[in-house]
């Protein structure tokens, strides 16, 4: 099978490199800058963005899709990849399905499907317009159970780099209690941390309970927040401002792991001088191989 891969950062690098092991035909654009790339009779580098669309009906594009909604991020490239362009590059060779007159190569153009991760709303419509498929695949529910676990050893990295005390018995609070809270939990707890979780619903509250932890109602913390050494959001609203920070302890070590706009008011971090993490995209930074094989393996599951 053909696989075309356009941009992304080290877990794309290495998921090109999957896909050529399992005999695929791979084109890549958008990584000239990565050194793991070396192009073979499996991993064709293309020049241009047409021949990299052009040469397979799987096209991957970077996770996450775009940080500015304008261009696709490329951590590997110095080329500006215009979201815009992936479509009217398609476009381009696309002719009206009612022409008799259509030429085989044509045909090749109707049926793509286009995966990438956290594809903004607007972009997932544009893309829609010119691709068979779209697929948001950090939205399928198998790799986003997968990636909890690379998050939450990153969480446990981010906390033994940014303290100075040990887990063991550290007082860790949890903000949320969806999958990637329940994972951190369960982290942090095997390594003997004293774990406290924060949710509204009365039924994660009696789950929490029942796995052992601490539970808290997450709109009732006041004063509490004065015993935690370390806490970490998880949920993707705001819940810790100021009001909440006055009763927190100076080293406190504040650690937000959810996606923008986070759940931690960075300008009253500022203001109240507490130590803060926004940790993004955590299974890309500290596992990309292990990342690369869950999202190979999810592909291949979207795709049967």
């Amino acid at each position: 099978m053909n696989f075309s891969i356009i941009g992304g950062d080290l877990r794309l690098v290495n998921l090109a490199k999957l896909l050529a092991n399992d005999k695929n035909e791979v084109f890549v654009f958008g990584m000239e800058k990565s050194e793991e790339i070396e192009e073979n009779n499996k991993i064709i580098k293309c020049n241009t963005l047409e021949e990299v669309i052009y040469n397979s009906k799987i096209i991957i594009g970077s996770i996450p899709f775009s940080r500015n909604n304008e261009e696709m991020y490329a951590s590997f490239s110095d080329r500006i990849i215009k979201i815009e362009d992936l479509i009217s590059k398609v476009n381009k060779n696309k002719i009206d399905i009612s022409n008799k007159d259509e030429d085989l190569t044509s045909k090749r153009y109707k049926d793509k499907i286009f995966i990438a991760g956290n594809i903004s709303n607007n972009a997932m419509k544009m893309l829609e317009t010119s691709y068979g498929k779209v697929i948001d695949i950090m939205k399928e529910e198998q790799l986003v159970v997968l990636n909890t676990i690379a998050t939450a050893e990153g969480a446990i990295d981010v906390a033994i780099q940014n303290t100075d005390i040990i887990i063991h018995g550290s007082k860790v609070l949890i903000l949320g209690f969806g999958r990637v809270a329940k994972e951190v939990s369960n982290k942090f707890h095997g390594l003997s941390a004293k774990v406290t979780c924060a949710a509204r619903k009365n039924i994660d509250l009696a789950w929490i309970k029942a796995l052992g932890y601490e539970a808290v109602n997450i709109n009732e913390l006041g004063e509490d927040l004065k015993k935690y050494d370390i806490i970490i959001n998880t949920v993707p609203q705001m819940i810790i401002d100021k009001e909440e920070m006055q009763y927190m302890k100076k080293n406190v070590l504040l650690i937000d792991l959810a996606s923008t706009p986070g759940g931690i008011n960075t300008e009253d971090v500022q203001k109240m001088n507490l130590k803060f993490v926004w940790a993004l995209a955590l299974p890309g930074k500290i596992a990309p191989v292990t990342s690369a094989e869950f999202i190979k393996d999810t592909i291949y599951d979207l795709l049967k």
